[in-house]
C-alpha cells in the first residue's frame, strides 16, 4: 500500500507538461514557423485569432502552449507558471527577473526601442544639457535607466498604448516605444530621435525549472537551436 501510494503521488509530477508561454500578435505569427522547425506541432487554434482558448496542446504529450500578452510571458517564466517562453528583448529590459535565462536570440520579431519627439520641436537640443524631461511611455524602467545614463531625470508618464498622441496634447515632450517601420510615428508627427536598444526576440528558462528538469528544458534548448541552424 505504501509502494502504491508512492507511485500514485510521483505520477503528477513526472507527467506534468512543459509550459511555453509565447506572446500573441505579429511575434506569435513570426514563431509559429520556428515551432515547427523546432518539431513542436501546436493546436491550429494557438494562431487562430478568433480562439478564445489560452492553453493549448502540442503532438508531445510533454509540452503545451499557452498565449499571453507580450509583457506577461516573462512574469509567468520569472514566476514559474511557465517553464519555457519566448520572449521580447524589450520586455526583458523592462523587468530585468533574475529569475530568467535567455539562452538564445530567435532573431524575429526585429524592431527597436528609440525616443521620438514632435517633427522640429527642439530636435538640435543636446538631451545631455537638460536637468528633466517628461516622457510617456510602456517602458518606465528602460525610460528612466537611459536618461539617468545622461544625467537627465525623467518624469514618466505610463501609458499602455497611444504614446504618440502625448507630445501633440502637451502631455509630455517626449516618447519612448517600440518602433519597427516607424509609420505609426510619421503619421503622428513625429521622427526618432535616438534608438536606445535594436529589439529581436529570445527563448527565455526559469532558471529553477531549468535545475529541476534539465534533461527535459535542455532538450527543447536544443531543439529550438537545430531549428535556428536549419
Amino acid at each position: 500500500m505504501t509502494a502504491a501510494f508512492s507511485r500514485a503521488s510521483l505520477q503528477p509530477e513526472v507527467a506534468a507538461p512543459l509550459i511555453l508561454a509565447v506572446p500573441k500578435g505579429r511575434i506569435l505569427e513570426e514563431c509559429a514557423p520556428l515551432l515547427l522547425r523546432a518539431g513542436i506541432a501546436p493546436d491550429p487554434a494557438l494562431t487562430d485569432e478568433s480562439s478564445r482558448a489560452l492553453r493549448f496542446s502540442t503532438d508531445d504529450a510533454l509540452l503545451d502552449v499557452v498565449r499571453v500578452r507580450s509583457f506577461d510571458v516573462a512574469t509567468f517564466v520569472a514566476l514559474g507558471a511557465a517553464q519555457i517562453g519566448i520572449c521580447g528583448a524589450d520586455v526583458l529590459m523592462e523587468f530585468d527577473y533574475p529569475e530568467i535565462y535567455a539562452p538564445l536570440d530567435l532573431g524575429i520579431g526585429a524592431c527597436r526601442i528609440s525616443v521620438a519627439a514632435p517633427k522640429g520641436d527642439g530636435l538640435d537640443d543636446d538631451p545631455q544639457s537638460w536637468s528633466r524631461v517628461r516622457v510617456a511611455t510602456k517602458y518606465p524602467n528602460v525610460a528612466r535607466r537611459h536618461f539617468a545614463a545622461r544625467g537627465v531625470n525623467a518624469d514618466v508618464v505610463h501609458l499602455n498604448g497611444a504614446m504618440e498622441l502625448a507630445p501633440g496634447l502637451g502631455l509630455t515632450r517626449l516618447i519612448v516605444d517600440l518602433v519597427a517601420s516607424g509609420s505609426t510615428l510619421k503619421a503622428n508627427g513625429l521622427v526618432e530621435t535616438e534608438v536606445i536598444a535594436k529589439i529581436t526576440s529570445r527563448l527565455i528558462v526559469n532558471r529553477t525549472a531549468l535545475k529541476t528538469r534539465p534533461e527535459q528544458i535542455g532538450a527543447f534548448i536544443a531543439r529550438f537551436r537545430a531549428a535556428l541552424a536549419a
